[in-house]
């Protein structure tokens, strides 16, 4: 008899890698990473080695193209004289180029080269580095978090691995001449990485184990962090005339949910910094049904409110000293006879009507009572959401960039700069009055779509910032950014967690209590 996949138990997942500093010790058996910098030049001991092996690393670099650029590896058996199993060199690129990203890059690199090698434990050296603003603790810190970033894995479904599949590789030792304080400041980063995890395992969750209900579920375990988790059923919401929400999910056998998380890291006079998420469980379309054979991806479209939950792990499990809210609307979009209609007429917690044109535009919906909501409730001092919200969106930008949209330039300023140390990077979108025609309706307040497929990510966040008065706000449509198909140095193929390093670098920089 076949099994109902609710009754699959999942596998025991193999222990995560782990991340461990320790004095430069290059005795250590297992494999041994060495950095070299653009122009085939040695670090501190990366030429010490070569002296040690008769210049064996500068003849293999002369026989190769190997030439230090950013992301360039090469891979050496070690010599019989030498304790490592293999020596593999990375590239840094040009030095004045060196940044925290670049660093991560070369971890998760490193990571994803060994993962499946046979090798169980590695080795990698960060020397000083005078000519640089990060100093060595820094260096190994970052290169950690990228190789902690690198090794996730999501096979908790699999019941046959092949050999080849099977990850060996147990332990990373970062090698530096002062260690503790490389171990400190990763610290902060592996709870950073937790909160990414968290993020990319609901996204690669399938919608038949993970809906409203079991998002609920999943964020309950916040509460051991000391985060403050509620969640306001149907019955809830439909008092509170959350008209626009509830309609998505008329159609679904799962009840819609309001998820309502905060984090009281700071005194308590200080306004919070709220995060609204769009999660959307699975969108079919509704009865504007989707078509093409990505569909399964919409298993994806609660990616917004899954960076929300994974922000407020990573945020209170390092104790970010900040009052924090966490909103996330959850619903699932489906087709039925008790389905939203394309023609239907909503009215929103606001109080605003809506025409829905197209049951397809169902993000916008669950957003607009959950920004309502949140300012309405929190008062916050600014609102940041994100949602898998257009296909207008990846038409413009493609999958490099998130893009933003914002009522507040400082707002808008401090999320670019988290993007760009975070690498996950923003480009800012216009948002402008001349677009309020758009989605101007002839029987209601407005209409949940703009003017055929002109400006359609645009059109969309017009019709969200009418739900925010004027509370500092700014939205990231993020589609695209959910789920990657090639791998990235610090990103396995699959979730990316975007969302979640760039909320809780915008709180540390900007909003930590001193």
């Amino acid at each position: 008899m076949k099994k109902n996949i609710h009754s699959i138990r999942e596998k025991k997942t193999k222990k995560p890698l782990e991340i461990k500093f320790s004095r430069v010790n290059l005795k250590k058996r297992g494999a041994l990473a060495l950095c070299v910098f653009e122009g085939r030049t040695l670090t501190g001991t990366a030429a010490a080695v070569d002296r040690k092996t008769d210049g064996m690393l500068t003849r293999a670099i002369k026989t190769s193209r190997f030439k230090g650029e950013k992301n360039q590896t090469l891979e050496l058996l070690a010599p019989a004289h030498v304790s490592a199993t293999r020596i593999l060199l990375f590239g840094l690129g040009r030095l004045k180029d060196i940044t925290r990203t670049t660093l991560q890059a070369v971890g998760g690199t490193f990571t994803a080269k060994l993962m499946f090698s046979g090798e169980r434990n590695a080795s990698m050296v960060i020397d000083t580095i005078e000519e640089t603003d990060l100093d060595s603790a820094s260096m190994a810190s970052n290169v950690g978090f990228g190789a902690k970033l690198r090794s996730y894995r999501f096979d908790r479904y699999e019941t046959k691995t092949p050999p080849d599949k099977k990850p060996t590789l147990e332990k990373l030792t970062l090698m530096l001449e002062k260690p503790k304080p490389a171990q400190e400041r990763y610290a902060a980063l592996e709870k950073v990485a937790q909160g990414v995890f968290f993020t990319r395992d609901m996204v690669n969750e399938p919608a038949n184990i993970l809906y409203p209900e079991k998002m609920v579920d999943r964020a309950r375990c916040l509460e051991e962090l000391g985060v403050e988790v509620e969640a306001l059923g149907a019955e809830k919401m439909k008092k509170l005339g959350m008209g626009a929400l509830l309609g998505v999910g008329k159609g679904s056998a799962q009840e819609p949910k309001l998820l309502v998380m905060q984090w009281k890291g700071a005194s308590a006079s200080i306004k919070p910094v709220a995060f609204v998420g769009k999660g959307i469980t699975f969108d079919s379309g509704g009865i504007s049904l989707k078509s093409g054979s990505d569909v399964w991806r919409m298993k994806g479209d609660m990616a917004g409110a899954a960076a929300v939950i994974g922000a407020m792990k990573a945020l209170a499990g390092r104790k970010a000293k900040a009052n924090i809210v966490g909103v996330a609307a959850l619903s699932e979009n489906m087709p039925s006879g008790t389905a939203q209609r394309p023609g239907d007429i909503v009215t929103s917690m606001s109080g605003l009507t809506i025409e829905v044109l197209n049951t397809d535009a169902e993000g916008r919906l669950v957003l607009a009572d959950a920004l309502w909501y949140t300012q309405d409730r929190f008062q916050p001092q600014c609102m940041v959401d994100l949602a898998t919200l257009t296909g207008a969106k990846v038409t413009a930008l493609g999958f490099e960039y998130a893009g933003m949209f914002s009522n507040d330039d400082s707002l808008a300023s401090k999320l670019m700069d988290a993007g760009l140390v975070e690498d996950e990077k923003l480009w800012r979108m216009p948002l402008d009055k001349a677009y309020d025609k758009d989605i101007e309706s002839d029987i209601a307040d407005m209409k949940n779509m703009g003017a055929g497929r002109a400006a359609g990510a645009i059109a969309a966040a017009v019709f969200l910032q009418r739900f925010v008065n004027d509370v500092p706000w700014a939205h990231v449509d993020m589609a695209g950014n959910e789920i990657v198909d090639t791998a990235r140095p610090t990103v396995p193929k699959g979730a990316w967690g975007f969302g979640v390093r760039l909320l809780s670098r915008l709180i540390a920089d900007n909003f930590e209590q001193k």
